[in-house]
């Protein structure tokens, strides 16, 4: 899964753009002088720049950023140098409309904006792979080009005619022949047989969107065009003899790409994080920016590289807050601690224009480096300094999640029992916080991944099953791991084709009992499960679930709570089963997080997964980072608006950096370290 990758230190810095100000070049030097000031010690360069790199067509200007990089590597400050692809300049849409997207009611775009180009145009593919080679010509061998920044930030997808037909030769390629075709779509619904592979068409609000089959395949081909694509990029920079590491910077909570299939694409994960702190508890955000980190940690199960994070305030968010002090330093911190070898920003200087021209930088258009920001950011590049032998270490973990994103298009575009509302990543969220509230380490993962060296493995709402994925669990619960499945799982298949013969499909011997109906409840209207009498798992107290409420008949599985009214009073909400040496259990509803919150912790008592603090009070975050030679890095971090007191087990893991007399204060890192 790429190279292993370790640039030496933690990075700091972020995105520049040096282009806007080439009629000011007492600017460049200024900032130099703040970037050192800051501890800046590397910047991302170029991704929005193919304007001023090719003025016009094939008149190329490079010597500008030659003399930046020279000047920037001359102050010890690397560069990841980007291709400009994320934005055509105005003379290639003019002269080659193809290269514009058409949208999905085949209507193509005007010149503007970024991502508005076609992956598959060979036009588009030929000027990439001319402005790719002469960076990579100039720039291969400069010491300080670190790495290739690919494009800016992929995603959304073009319908024009050049993708249709590649779409039709994809979709031939994957089934052979229309018989097949027709059956795992199954296109004899509504009478939309295929009489020919020229007749595919992608979904549109104008045609086919109601075959899930399609709209499944369509999503997979975006993502395979795209990653396409990015090797089309990587492969003109490697030709022309560039061989530094490559990244895209991906995003948060994006489904319209499926980012585990970059893995063996690029050599290192990155990607551009920008929370609401301070719109609810900031414990909250953090838990959900926590769990965005360990997907991206997980895609290559390595560091990652936070690119891009904002120092100040958004200008995009419905709302741009101010961080309030002290929350950029614990943001970044909780990045480095889920595995993050940098914290970069954007921008270095804030834009005179246009769309971004309020974003928040790191020197706004005050100018000055007396600023709150400004000191903000310079105690962040202080605080990495002091942990730079963090650096390149791991996140080992026992426990994992399954998040996959081909079976979130399949569950939310499945028009079943809820249409409003089916909730499919606040369910994969309930017990990776439930673990994550233990201080244990969590890998998220999925379907693909090898369930190898875990202890317990989640895996909530899996309805679409991926090839191999019953086969892993089977393996997983007989060799003597602990499984919990939930509600609403082994519906359908990889073309979502909905299994014959009882669900959850293939897994029914291993869970112990077979579904029968689920329940959509109204938003409002709620169930509870109550705890059957001396349960093997202890359960005591009753806990409420909403929205679905799947009905089960055991065969082997144990009932360790039932229903508690409704016609299915009695029925099981949770189950048990022993498989092989290890053992099945079953959420059968949506239950509160509480109910998440116990059982995880029984069942990662029950799998012996290490615990390095006991007692983890609410809204304190512990994170674990270790080196090859053992050596741990504890991250304790207080999210909370208020000091929190708890006990660290500094007798094993000395406090290393931060103050520590048994408490935390507010949005503070105490770091840990030991073996």
């Amino acid at each position: 899964m790429g190279k292993e990758v370790n640039f030496g230190k933690l990075l700091h810095g972020g995105d520049y753009n040096p282009e806007q100000w080439l009629d000011y070049p007492e600017i460049l030097e200024q900032d130099l002088a703040y970037f050192k000031k800051a501890r800046i010690n590397e910047v991302s360069l170029g991704m929005f720049s193919w304007a001023f790199l090719e003025p016009e067509e094939g008149v190329f200007r490079l010597e500008w950023l030659k003399e930046v990089i020279d000047r920037l590597y001359e102050n010890e400050i690397v560069v990841m140098l980007s291709t400009p692809t994320a934005a055509r300049p105005r003379w290639m849409a003019e002269k080659y409309p193809e290269v514009l997207r058409v949208n999905a009611a085949r209507e193509r775009n005007l010149y503007g904006e970024r991502h508005n180009h076609c992956y598959t145009s060979p036009v588009y593919r030929e000027k990439t792979r001319i402005i790719n080679t002469k960076l990579a010509e100039m720039f291969k061998d400069h010491p300080g080009v670190i790495a290739w920044h690919i494009s800016n930030e992929y995603g959304g997808e073009c319908h024009c005619p050049l993708c249709q037909e590649a779409f039709r030769g994809w979709v031939k390629k994957k089934y052979g022949t229309l018989e097949r075709l027709n059956r795992v779509w199954n296109t004899g619904f509504w009478s939309h047989t295929y009489q020919s592979f020229d007749q595919v068409e992608s979904p549109s609000p104008k045609g086919d969107f109601s075959l899930h089959g399609l709209n499944l395949d369509w999503k997979r081909f975006v993502t395979d065009q795209t990653a396409d694509f990015v090797k089309w990029e990587i492969k003109a920079l490697r030709d022309a003899g560039a061989e530094q590491p490559s990244t895209i910077n991906m995003m948060y909570n994006f489904t319209g790409l499926n980012y585990y299939k970059f893995a063996d694409v690029i050599d290192f994960v990155s990607w551009d994080n920008y929370p609401t702190w301070h719109k609810e508890a900031e414990t909250v955000t953090a838990m959900d920016t926590g769990m965005q980190h360990d997907i991206m940690r997980s895609i290559q199960k390595k560091p990652f590289y936070l690119m891009e994070s904002c120092p100040s305030a958004t200008n995009w968010q419905s709302v741009s807050k101010l961080k309030k002090p002290g929350m950029l330093q614990a943001a970044s911190l909780q990045a480095v601690a889920h595995g993050s070898d940098s914290v970069l920003y954007f921008q270095m200087r804030q834009s005179r224009g246009a769309s971004e021209k309020f974003h928040g930088a790191v020197i706004d258009h005050y100018g000055g480096s007396d600023t709150r920001v400004f000191r903000e950011v310079t105690k962040v590049g202080a605080a990495l300094e002091k942990l730079q032998e963090v650096n390149g270490s791991q996140n080992p973990a026992e426990a994992a999640v399954i998040y996959d994103v081909e079976n979130r298009w399949a569950v939310e575009d499945a028009a079943g029992p809820r249409n409003a509302g089916v909730f499919y990543k606040e369910t994969v969220e309930k017990p990776y916080q439930a673990f994550r509230k233990l201080g244990i380490n969590v890998d998220v993962i999925d379907e693909t991944c090898s369930l190898d060296g875990y202890r317990v493995v989640a895996a909530p709402m899996v309805y679409l099953l991926r090839e191999g994925w019953t086969e892993k669990v089977r393996n997983f619960v007989k060799n003597g791991g602990i499984f919990l499945l939930t509600y609403w799982s082994g519906i359908v298949d990889e073309t979502d084709l909905c299994y014959l013969g009882g669900t959850p499909h293939d897994l029914m011997d291993v869970m112990g009992f077979r579904s029968m109906e689920i329940d959509g409840l109204y938003d409002g209207e709620w169930n509870e499960g109550i705890p059957e009498p001396e349960n093997p798992l202890h359960l005591e107290r009753a806990y409420r679930c909403s929205h679905l409420c799947e009905l089960v008949q055991p065969s082997t599985a144990e009932v360790l709570m039932t229903y508690g009214k409704d016609f299915y009073d009695g029925m099981p909400a949770m189950t048990r089963n022993v498989y092989g040496k290890g053992k099945a259990y079953a959420v059968c509803a949506d239950f509160e997080q509480g109910l998440y919150d116990e059982v995880c912790r029984k069942l990662a008592e029950e799998a012996g997964v290490e615990r390095i603090v006991e007692e983890v009070p609410e809204g304190v975050e512990v994170t674990m980072r270790e080196q090859k030679d053992g050596t741990r890095y504890v991250f304790v971090q207080n999210f909370s608006r208020e000091a929190v007191e708890v006990k660290l087990p500094i007798e094993r893991y000395p406090v290393w950096q931060g103050t520590y007399d048994g408490t935390i204060g507010s949005w503070k890192t105490i770091v840990l370290k030991g073996r």
